[in-house]
């Protein structure tokens, strides 16, 4: 159907901006009529024909969503936009849980209106059957973004929620993909069913396939006893395969088999168990470049993109670190039974100008580090300047790769320069890179960096000493 024969229904109780989306879409050819109210709209949707629907969040009487619910009930494939001045995470995963076609934040360009429309006229069933949402889970609140970028998540996270397809989660190192997992977890019908996490690059590559199909009594050296795999574990529920890039080769083929066949055999053992999960998969790295060079299968990724959501950097959202800050602020206030500290308006600026190369995870860790310095006095700008430029990597040290350090040491060991060798100031180079890189990751926390790095407190602090590392205040 050509956009111009479309009939349009906007229902907006708001008269100035109803009149000018009005006249953007009769401009554009579509005839449009217009319900103030909801049980108007309803009504007239109920009563004519109409192509697509166009209805605000909040009005008085019956809203959006209700109006959202009722329309899908009664004409499943009558697309229904949502628009709102006022989001929340919640209300966007909703609203596409429900069924709605897209949700719009306003304000909102003319031409990104045109497009929605254009693209709801071209799909004739685009909206997905109702789940009932369940209130109360722990960790939705935790997905906050009132960004246009992390709108558009929220818009996916709804709709990949309530089909059973797998999903690729692509970010950084730090976007919250594990926190997206579980949302998409207690978001879909198997929220009440087990959620098991694997961090795929935490493991070491001879105990991994063990780890996710389990294995029988005497499989191998120290398997004394019959184990479940993580796939059993997460039966009926999901299983979250964190840096699913990092599995090595072999595994990669049997977890191809198991997503293919859906069924699992321990290592050791010839019994094949039924399976009923759903598998959600996460990575930083670039799988396309890794098949080119043949270190991902390129039929497992086809198996694992069902459908595939990208988390945006924290650089790219802005908007959203004043309401994390906050958040984290309070969140690690009551974790440490002591009162939140006011943060005053410019600290909040300082914070935005930040790259934030350790993404959400960076701004968490560094919001912990403020509360605890600020003893109960208001955060300033001075003190998240102090910190921010105190866990930079030393200006003096430029990114090199692995190979030219290596090559740098070889050729200086050749020159009769390193007496110790090449070996110990290859290792020194990267450990002053490694821990330069973990502290400001880990915005100070020198515990978080021991744990990152497998190592006690007391060589971290020597690490830290001793490549200069240590902000003067902490050196004291």
């Amino acid at each position: 159907m050509s956009e111009h024969s479309a009939r349009l229904l906007l229902i907006d109780d708001d008269d100035d901006f109803a009149s000018s989306l009005l006249t953007v879409l009769e401009t554009s050819g579509h005839l449009v009529r217009r319900a103030s109210d909801g049980t108007t709209g309803v009504q007239m949707a109920m009563t004519e024909s109409f192509d697509v629907v166009i209805c605000d969040f909040r009005m008085p009487g019956i809203g959006g969503m209700d109006v959202l619910q009722q329309l899908h009930a009664a004409k499943p494939r009558l697309p229904v936009i949502l628009m709102t001045a006022f989001s929340t995470t919640e209300r966007a995963i909703e609203s596409m849980k429900a069924g709605a076609f897209d949700y719009l934040l306003k304000p909102f360009d003319p031409p990104e209106m045109l497009r929605v429309v254009e693209r709801a006229l071209h799909m004739s069933s685009a909206s997905a059957r109702p789940v009932p949402l369940r209130e109360g889970e722990a960790g939705k609140a935790a997905l906050i973004g009132r960004s246009r970028a992390m709108q558009e998540v929220f818009k996916q996270l709804g709709s990949y929620a309530a089909t059973p397809v797998p999903v690729l989660i692509l970010g950084e190192t730090g976007t919250g993909k594990e926190l997206v997992a579980r949302a998409l977890h207690l978001h879909s019908s198997r929220a009440e069913q087990p959620f098991v996490a694997v961090n795929c690059a935490a493991i070491p590559e001879n105990l991994i396939e063990s780890e996710l199909f389990g294995h029988e009594k005497g499989a191998f050296t120290h398997a004394v006893s019959r184990r479940a795999g993580r796939f059993e574990q997460a039966q009926g529920g999901t299983l979250f395969l964190d840096e699913i890039g990092d599995i090595p080769p072999p595994v990669q083929a049997k977890l191809l088999r198991v997503l293919q066949e859906r069924r699992v055999s321990r290592v050791g053992g010839s019994q094949e168990l039924e399976l009923d999960v759903r598998v959600i998969t996460a990575t930083h790295r670039d799988l396309t470049a890794m098949i080119k060079k043949g270190e991902f299968r390129e039929d497992l990724l086809y198996r694992l993109n069902g459908a595939v959501l990208r988390l945006p950097p924290l650089r790219e959202r802005t908007e959203d670190i004043t309401p994390l800050t906050r958040h984290f602020l309070a969140k690690v206030a009551a974790q440490l039974g002591i009162a939140e500290p006011a943060i005053e308006r410019e600290a909040l600026e300082v914070l935005k100008q930040h790259r934030w190369a350790g993404n959400v995870r960076e701004l968490e860790n560094a919001a912990r580090t403020l509360l605890i310095e600020a003893r109960g006095f208001p955060i300033s700008a001075e003190m998240v300047r102090i910190l921010l430029e105190s866990e930079s990597p030393p200006a003096e040290t430029p990114a090199r790769t692995m190979t030219e350090v290596v090559e740098n040491c070889l050729h200086a060991a050749q020159a009769g320069r390193l007496p110790g060798g090449a070996l110990n100031a290859a290792v020194e180079a990267l450990e002053q890179v490694l821990y330069a890189s973990a502290l400001r990751l880990a915005a100070g926390n020198q515990s978080q960096v021991a744990e990152w790095l497998g190592v006690s407190r007391v060589t971290v602090r020597e690490k830290l000493d001793r490549y200069d590392l240590l902000p003067r205040r902490a050196k004291k």
